[in-house]
């Protein structure tokens, strides 16, 4: 195996170490930073695949190997950062473990996908780096903004495990979601992406126009794709149930 096989594993691993620096940095109260460990493990996540198709070195090691990482810096990191943050505010210490939950479906929704031959482009079901960033902008966000309303609802202790429940079912879900990647031949900006930008572009604008920390922009965005394909969702089911037999 030339050396060019091995650079796409190398950066999936730097995903797997930047998923593990944001661990130690949850466990030292310091969320802000670990959100950053997870943006870069993202960045890491988005390059080994684009490395992977330029090289053209797939392998299935790489593809295990890529959810293993995963499992760290999209499953087991958020978790603990809604864990660390529900105890830092006072919560409940047997509550402050739900969030633990969303840690399991990830690993769950990351065993599906590798099975899962219709993923090829779009998802069924919430991607775990989506859950991941919901969460962690949202810890990040109360940690440096604690007298904003975010932090209001994270202090009650229903919010955040209702949240990490609610993350983790969709997790599994068969609520078809789309990507951002598209077959060839086809439209990359069809109606419901160029909505999703737009609505994304808005939400930033908002947040740097009102001077509001960035991890809420973060926060909004994926919130937004979320509610976006639950919208198409619960629309296709409608016109289905409207007409039974187209």
């Amino acid at each position: 195996m030339t050396l060019k096989k091995h650079i796409p594993n190398a950066i999936t691993s730097m995903n797997l170490l930047s998923g593990a620096m944001g661990v130690i940095f949850t466990f030292q109260h310091r969320p802000d930073i670990a959100f950053a460990c997870m943006l870069a493990a993202a960045v890491f996540d988005f390059c080994d695949g684009l490395a992977a198709r330029l090289l053209g070195a797939y392998s299935e090691i790489g593809k295990e190997l890529d959810s293993l990482c995963d499992m760290v810096s999209f499953g087991l990191l958020p978790a603990l950062m809604l864990v660390e943050t529900m105890q830092r505010l006072g919560g409940p210490s047997w509550i402050s473990y739900v969030p633990l939950f969303l840690a399991v479906m990830s690993a769950f929704r990351l065993a599906k996908f590798n099975t899962d031959e219709r993923q090829e482009t779009d998802f069924i079901g919430v991607a775990t780096p989506t859950a991941a960033m919901i969460s962690g902008a949202l810890c990040c966000y109360v940690h440096a903004t604690p007298d904003s309303f975010l932090a209001a609802w994270a202090e009650a202790p229903w919010f955040l495990p209702t949240l990490s429940v609610m993350l983790g079912v969709l997790l599994v879900s068969e609520i078809p979601m789309f990507g951002m990647k598209v077959k060839p031949g086809h439209k990359l900006l069809d109606t419901k992406r160029i909505v999703f930008l737009a609505l994304s572009a808005a939400a930033l604008l908002a947040v740097i126009v009102c001077r509001k920390h960035l991890s809420l922009a973060v926060f909004a965005v994926f919130v937004i794709y979320i509610l976006e394909n639950l919208v198409i969702h619960d629309a296709a089911v409608l016109r289905k149930y409207a007409h039974p037999g187209k």
